[in-house]
């Protein structure tokens, strides 16, 4: 899974507005959840086939949605 052309970061969210991502590359990316008035705040590397494969259905909107920068960056 290579995703050279394409533009990152790459800001994505849940349909429920409580988790956000800022997908760095085809391996990383960073995520903040909300629970109740905390931000939980991670950051994931992709070593294993499933995360690699959670990072493409993000980059594809399978069960995501658009997100932007302004979004992740105002939790």
């Amino acid at each position: 899974m290579s995703d050279k052309n394409k533009d990152f970061p790459i800001y994505r969210k849940l349909p429920n507005n409580l988790r956000f991502f800022k997908i760095e590359n085809d391996r990383l990316f960073h995520e903040k959840q909300v629970m109740g008035q905390r931000v939980l705040k991670y950051t994931i590397e992709a070593k294993q086939y499933p995360e690699m494969l959670r990072i493409k259905d993000m980059i594809e909107l399978e069960g995501f949605e658009l997100s932007s920068k302004d979004e992740f960056e105002r939790l």
